[in-house]
């Protein structure tokens, strides 16, 4: 019998947003930018939240949750992402693409289950207001935000685990500027089958929990909305969840538009446009959404400033 000899492969190769210079440094200052503002804006929604006694409801505790997410998530390839951008060789190493594979699909995963967990506050705040806070109680409010991370956690440790028991032993060029998995089986001179099987199971799974729970819980908003017989009381009950809905859009949106068709050669490049923008774009978007569309965080921020300013007088 022939033995077969093979180098197991310690370290990858990204090959990035772009190899030329002028290029990446544009790329550079941009994605820094957004990433300072994603950080500045989620961060600045947390201390609002926790600073502003008119905020401590349930819908702002799970808005500094999000935000909060918002911050891990981005932070979870961002700043790799920038630092490659600086350099000729994008190497990382397998324990390090294992890491970032495995925050990368928690964060995403925990974020929808959050979204899902929105959802369904806003149908509880609107169709049966006056047990608002009684259903919504603090206790109940931690186990959903429990739920949320459970989930996350569990799903990718799933594929995380499936991932590390691949071999590598040819190319080592990852063909994303991040640790994704289709990139990163490609590679493998394993066997991925199980690997499709438990993406297509989970992402199956977890979608369908989300989905059902978000459009649940909007119709029957929509069906309280449209018994309302006052068109600015219903156009009043309508804005408090526009916000959320505004984010679900996008948030979802990308994730249909980045795994919804069929990728190719021909579309890696978009591939890789649509991945910046639902990974570093995304989470910049939704402090901004909330500040510029919600009322309540507007005056908070606003009685915030007069006091601090009537302090330092």
């Amino acid at each position: 019998m022939q033995r077969r000899n093979f180098t197991l492969v310690t370290e990858f190769k990204l090959t990035g947003l772009t190899d030329i210079p002028e290029l990446q440094i544009l790329l550079f200052v941009m994605i820094i930018a957004v990433y300072a503002i994603t950080l500045v804006g989620n961060s600045g929604v947390i201390a609002l939240i926790r600073l502003c006694p008119q905020l401590h409801t349930p819908m702002y505790f799970f808005l500094s949750h999000l935000s909060f997410l918002d911050i891990c998530y981005s932070s979870s390839v961002t700043p790799k992402l920038l630092t490659d951008l600086l350099k000729e060789k994008k190497l990382i190493s397998s324990a390090g693409c294992f890491t970032q594979f495995y925050f990368y699909i928690m964060f995403a995963t925990t974020e929808c289950y959050l979204l899902a967990v929105m959802a369904y506050d806003r149908y509880v705040a609107i169709c049966s207001p006056l047990l608002y806070l009684v259903i919504m109680s603090l206790r109940k409010r931690v186990y959903l935000i429990a739920v949320s991370y459970a989930a996350g956690f569990t799903n990718a440790l799933i594929h995380t685990v499936a991932a590390s028991r691949l071999s590598f032993c040819g190319p080592n060029t990852i063909n994303h500027f991040c640790c994704e998995g289709p990139p990163l089986f490609a590679l493998s001179c394993s066997d991925v089958s199980l690997n499709e099987l438990l993406m297509f199971v989970c992402a199956g799974f977890n979608l369908i929990s989300v989905m059902v729970t978000i459009l649940f819980s909007y119709t029957c908003i929509l069906a309280t909305i449209l018994k309302i017989s006052s068109s600015k009381s219903r156009q009043k009950t309508f804005s408090t969840c526009s916000s959320h809905l505004i984010v679900i859009i996008i948030f979802f949106g990308g994730f249909f538009i980045m795994y919804g068709r069929p990728s190719s050669r021909q579309t890696h490049n978009l591939d890789e446009v649509v991945s910046l923008v639902y990974i570093v774009v995304t989470p910049m978007l939704n402090p901004i959404i909330y500040s510029l569309r919600n009322t309540e965080v507007r005056n908070a921020f606003r009685k915030f400033l007069e006091r601090s300013v009537f302090q330092h007088m």
